[in-house]
């Protein structure tokens, strides 16, 4: 038996219960604690986890005062030890007072609200919600004026001070409390909460800062959330209370992941080579095959669990959604960090990264120039899973390089970074599956090196994101009006042209001009609705050379898959499944075909949705807010055609007018 209800009034040998005056109690700790007060970026989930029982009601007590509603303790289970370990905590308008024999009773406030959350300690000892109702039956208001008990002491918190010795640099950064989420079904959860104290020194386990670097770090935070109140950013301490590893993003990498977030890369690249900032690049790739920033940390080196940190950090950015696929560089401690956090992801390793090591891990063979040369046809031109193997192995056995250490681990993962084993992984063309083809990367690649100060990338950082969209701005521009030339009579192609961005488009026309290298289509095999073709390819490096592709073709539902594998890798179709489109009388591409990532024809607003907000009128804050997010949103429309940018602008004056006429009536 778990326990039992204070409300049930049983006993038994291994379980006592006594209420407690949770308001009291627990305000009294709010006010006393070194918890800063702050935001809670999502409400109450099951699976969360805290640290204390008091920090369960501390979360949601900050949660209750954003909302509208005053926390009370309804009950709390005891073990015989007098040790906690359930609790449930209620909205304060939960149940119903007792009848009062009183002349004159106090009106009745509660109404049997049922919003609350329940509890308990886990064998890890830390306090997870196991259960969670959000509805009230009344009325709340987030800018309600009245007040609760609950809330009393809960305003600013206590903070601890500073000390300041010798010619070590110090700065304050006020951190809110973040709750980062496990991506799996137990939701687990960390609390991250205090300040900031940075102190310049040769520890492992923190952030090495130059000076001014803190105050850089702080000015580029602020600045940020001043301009986008949306700005989101979290900090990890080490237990010294110094600076180990950072995440932000700004509001505009939430919405771009909501198109874009299939196949994440995450660029290693700076720590690797050894960047004097130790940047971590969370990286998409846009419609027009652009690399466009999901997020960036600051991390105190390759370890786990810095790696685990900020993988956590950016999935509770994310809301918990985990993408598709996630591709990184050559790491075991990253690729344990996403084994961790991201289980469901499919997860592949940088192929041109393991290329660049090359010369660095075999340049020492004897036969080197052999080696690489059979190492690199093994990996680009095996088109089935036994031919690599094959080739691989008659690389070990002919050159006796079996016992070579990292062969071996490219050899046991090699289902994350040979072609051949990711045919059935979308990732989106971020992947380099062909020899020179190069992947896609950090978008701030080109506005960092090795000797880059910390300083003078956060100073460039806006004007890196400005050119970044800019890109992106007039290749939305020049697609809408295309000048591409068709390279054939198919309908589909000229149809394509229409939907399919130009980098896209002059991709899949690639496909279009390799149909003409197809020198047969056969039919080898029929069962029920589903046909198996032969497509025989002219070799490009050998014209003397044919390759035969299979494809399988379901004519009820209008499947259609090719063994080469190339709308997984790219997100189009290839020359061999047009092949057997046409044969078959297809005019058109079957529309499963067509993704709507590649597509020009969608409005895409990276503005976010910020739904129904309570404002105060009679607070300029609350203005000033409001109306800031209103201008977003009529610049973002504004911006995306010289004709709308007039009329904005034109609409802009107008209403300034109205405004200022609206003062001088006033008067």
């Amino acid at each position: 038996m778990d326990g039992l209800s204070l409300n049930a009034a049983i006993f038994d040998d291994e379980t006592e219960e006594f209420d407690i005056d949770g308001e009291c109690a627990m305000t009294e700790y709010a006010g006393q604690s070194d918890v800063l007060e702050g935001e809670n970026p999502v409400p109450p989930t099951v699976g969360m986890e805290f640290e204390t029982y008091e920090d369960v009601y501390y979360f949601y007590n900050c949660y209750a005062k954003a909302h509208g509603f005053g926390v009370r303790v309804s009950n709390t289970w005891y073990r015989k030890s007098r040790e906690r370990y359930r609790g449930k905590l209620s909205c304060s308008s939960a149940g119903f007072k007792k009848k009062s024999e009183a002349n004159r009773p106090r009106p009745e406030t509660r109404t049997g609200c049922p919003a609350m959350i329940k509890f308990r300690l886990m064998d890890n000892k830390r306090w997870r919600i196991i259960e969670v109702e959000l509805e009230h039956n009344h009325l709340i208001h987030p800018l309600t004026e009245k007040f609760y008990k609950s809330h009393r002491n809960n305003s600013s918190g206590s903070k601890r001070p500073l000390q300041m010795t010798g010619n070590q640099e110090n700065q304050k950064i006020r951190l809110f409390r973040t709750v980062i989420i496990d991506p799996d079904d137990d939701g687990k959860l960390s609390i991250d909460e205090g300040e900031f104290r940075n102190t310049i020194d040769q520890s492992n386990n923190h952030l090495i800062l130059k000076p001014g670097d803190a105050q850089a770090i702080l000015s580029f935070f602020t600045d940020l959330q001043l301009v986008n109140p949306d700005f989101f950013y979290v900090m990890d301490l080490n237990e010294k209370g110094c600076l180990r590893n950072v995440f932000w993003a700004e509001a505009k990498c939430k919405a771009t992941y909501g198109y874009f977030g299939d196949v994440v890369r995450i660029d290693t690249a700076c720590l690797i080579s050894k960047y004097e900032v130790p940047l971590v690049v969370f990286a998409g790739v846009n419609h027009h095959g652009q690399s466009v920033p999901l997020g960036c940390g600051l991390v105190a080196g390759e370890t786990v669990e810095s790696f685990i940190w900020l993988l956590r950090a950016w999935l509770t950015y994310m809301v918990g959604r985990p993408p598709q696929t996630i591709i990184i560089d050559e790491s075991r401690a990253m690729q344990t960090a996403v084994a961790d956090v991201l289980p469901r992801a499919s997860h592949c390793i940088s192929l041109s990264h393991i290329m660049k090591k090359v010369p660095e891990e075999l340049g020492g063979l004897h036969a080197y120039e052999v080696i690489k040369r059979v190492f690199t046809k093994a990996i680009y031109q095996s088109s089935r899973i036994d031919d690599f193997e094959t080739a691989w192995e008659d690389m070990m056995l002919c050159h006796g390089i079996r016992d070579h250490k990292w062969l071996q681990t490219l050899h046991e993962n090699r289902k994350h970074w040979v072609p051949v084993y990711l045919k059935d992984t979308f990732l989106a063309g971020m992947f380099g599956v062909a020899l020179r083809e190069r992947e896609v990367s950090s978008p701030f690649d080109e506005y960092l090196s090795n000797h880059t100060p910390l300083k003078e990338f956060l100073d460039g950082y806006n004007q890196c994101l400005k050119e970044i969209y800019q890109r992106e701005a007039l290749a939305d521009s020049e697609s809408r009006n295309p000048s591409c030339m068709l390279k054939s009579r198919f309908y589909f192609e000229m149809l394509l042209s229409k939907i399919y961005t130009n980098h896209i488009f002059a991709k899949f026309q690639i496909e279009i001009e390799g149909m003409f290298s197809c020198l047969s289509t056969r039919q080898v095999g029929i069962d029920g609705s589903i046909i198996t073709y032969i497509v025989k390819e002219r070799e490009v490096e050998n014209m003397n050379e044919a390759k035969d592709y299979e494809v399988t073709f379901n004519t009820a539902v209008a499947d259609v898959l090719c063994a080469c594998g190339l709308f997984n890798l790219e997100g189009f179709l290839c020359r061999h499944t047009l092949c057997v489109l046409s044969q078959n009388g297809f005019k058109e591409i079957p529309p499963q075909y067509i993704l709507s990532r590649w597509r020009k024809d969608i409005d895409r607003s990276y503005v976010l949705d910020y739904g129904c907000n309570f404002i105060d009128t009679k607070n300029p804050v609350h203005r000033f807010d409001n109306l800031y997010k209103c201008a977003v949103k009529l610049v973002e429309e504004g911006r995306k055609s010289h004709e709308r940018y007039k009329f904005t602008l034109e609409a802009l004056g107008e209403i300034l007018n109205r405004v200022s006429l609206q003062d001088h009536n006033t008067l």
